[in-house]
């Protein structure tokens, strides 16, 4: 089963300018030194996130996320993001951006319109690992920066909201130019309703006409190309809990017949059972994550009868225990 790899960006000139030492954070990622030096690497969900936790390790500003989504050079920056800065106003290039966002991640931006808001939030696809912190914050950054560029504008947010501890609150109030409330339920990024009607300076009609149809034609074919066992597992990872999800359920989600799906996913070198094996196992490395869930709660939300099953399987996957599990993983972070 093939996993979908997305543009790397050469970020060596920027961490150098940030007095980041590149190789460093590449090998404590577990990355080939060269994905530093050369546009264009393509690299999995997996290894997007291994960087960005390295980063975090081996510098210790907390605003170097934000950094990097400032400096690096628009000649870097994907063709969709180009499309979006040269969009007509700040509500059409956040527009594209969803729209073209799968091209240069596996990531939904989501834009809510309401209450003379707009809230922004970005979720990441194939994956239940938590967000590493400085990737939300050079997305965030990166949405300020596209507004602040196109309309030539000191754009500041209403208010940015981040599911974490505070740290260095008053840096990060005087970037974004608004309140940062930590320990929210959720991680948004909140803008005037009425900013995104905002012109830019920097559209571009001529250059949008021509980028588009390209963009239009890769996102069709990377839709295409992802495969179809991969979005069921997403599906299972969002419909399981108390119980565990059928084939039918998941068939209806992705809009094919159950008998299409398995065929499918068997072409792709695996079956419903193994995939839904491989959605709980993903999942329970990410509920055993969090220090406040009980092992019994982990087996609830699994699907699982009782923990005791819950134990067993985990066992099967893992070699031990889910509380021996969980302890390994507590003295590998303090580490």
């Amino acid at each position: 089963m093939s996993t979908p790899t997305f543009r790397f960006p050469d970020i060596r000139p920027t961490l150098r300018e940030l007095g980041v030492d590149a190789g460093r954070v590449l090998r404590a990622a577990g990355l080939p030194l060269a994905v530093g030096g050369e546009s264009g690497v393509q690299l999995t969900t997996e290894q997007m996130f291994a960087f960005w936790r390295a980063l975090e390790t081996v510098s210790d500003d907390p605003l170097t996320g934000i950094e990097l989504a400032r400096r690096v050079p628009l000649e870097q920056h994907h063709p969709a993001c180009i499309a979006a800065q040269h969009a007509r106003t700040f509500r059409d290039a956040l527009q594209r951006f969803a729209r073209y966002k799968y091209l240069c991640c596996a990531e939904e931006l989501g834009l809510a319109e309401g209450n003379g808001e707009c809230r922004v939030g970005f979720s990441w696809l194939q994956t239940t690992e938590p967000v590493p912190p400085r990737l939300i914050d050079a997305a965030f950054a990166g949405t300020v920066e596209l507004g602040r560029r196109g309309t030539r504008r000191p754009l500041n947010p209403l208010r940015v909201e981040l599911a974490r501890p505070p740290t260095a609150v008053e840096r990060f109030e005087a970037y974004f130019g608004c309140r940062v409330h930590f320990r929210a339920r959720r991680s948004v990024i909140v803008f005037r309703l009425s900013d995104l009607d905002l012109p830019f300076v920097t559209y571009n009609a001529e250059l949008l006409e021509m980028l588009s149809p390209s963009l239009d034609r890769e996102l069709a074919r990377r839709k295409a190309t992802s495969t179809l066992a991969g979005q069921a597992k997403w599906v299972m990872q969002r419909l399981v809990g108390a119980r565990l999800p059928q084939i039918g359920e998941v068939a209806k989600e992705l809009a094919v017949s159950p008998r299409t799906l398995q065929r499918r996913i068997a072409e792709e070198g695996s079956n419903f059972r193994q995939l839904l094996a491989d959605a709980r196992r993903e999942l329970a490395h990410r509920y055993l994550r969090e220090p406040a869930m009980t092992l019994t709660e982990t087996a609830c939300l699994l699907g699982f009868e009782d923990p005791n099953s819950f134990y067993r399987a985990f066992r099967e996957w893992e070699g031990v225990t889910p509380g021996e599990w969980r302890r390994r993983q507590t003295v590998a972070g303090a580490a």
